[in-house]
C-alpha cells in the first residue's frame, strides 16, 4: 500500500517597518505585522519580528487596557531609575544605561505561530515595540515570516 504524500512549499518574506517612536512607551505595531502577513498569502507557520537596537525592545502585551502599558512603564521607571551616579555608561545621556538594562530585561524578538493565514495571538495580545529612550528614534523592526 502506497501512503498519501503531501508536498508542502515553503515560502519565506521578510520585511522591515521604520517606526518612528515620539519617546520612552510602547508602541503597538500589530497591525502593520498583520499587513505584511497579509500580504505574504502565507496560511500556516511562523512569524519572527526583531527589533534592531539596544534601547528599545519587543513584547507581547494587553491590547485593550491603556493602564496596562502605564503601569509597566510606571514599573520599569522604579526598577530601573535614571541617575547618572548610578552609571558609567552615560555618554548619550542619563536615559542611555537604563534603556540598555531595560532591553536586556526584556526581549529583542518575538516569535508568534500563524494559523489560517492569521496571527495566533490571544485575544487582548498585541504587539509592541518599547521605546526605553527619553526622545524619539527612529527604530528598524525586521519581520520574517515562513510557511506556506
Amino acid at each position: 500500500m502506497i501512503a498519501n504524500q503531501q508536498q508542502t512549499v515553503q515560502h519565506m518574506v521578510q520585511q522591515t517597518i521604520a517606526l518612528r517612536t515620539n519617546g520612552k512607551k510602547l508602541h503597538n505595531i500589530t497591525r502593520q505585522v498583520e499587513a505584511i502577513l497579509f500580504q505574504s498569502g502565507i496560511k500556516m507557520g511562523l512569524c519572527n519580528v526583531f527589533v534592531r537596537h539596544t534601547s528599545a525592545s519587543l513584547i507581547i502585551q494587553e491590547n485593550a487596557d491603556p493602564d496596562v502599558l502605564a503601569d509597566l512603564e510606571t514599573f520599569f521607571s522604579k526598577l530601573i531609575p535614571e541617575e547618572a551616579s548610578q552609571y558609567r555608561h552615560i555618554s548619550e545621556g542619563v536615559d542611555d544605561m537604563p534603556s540598555h538594562i531595560r532591553s536586556a530585561l526584556t526581549k529583542t524578538s518575538e516569535t508568534i505561530p500563524i494559523a489560517n493565514g492569521k496571527l495566533a495571538l490571544g485575544t487582548w495580545q498585541g504587539i509592541f515595540v518599547w521605546e526605553h529612550r527619553n526622545l524619539g528614534h527612529t527604530r528598524e523592526v525586521l519581520v520574517h515570516i515562513t510557511g506556506c
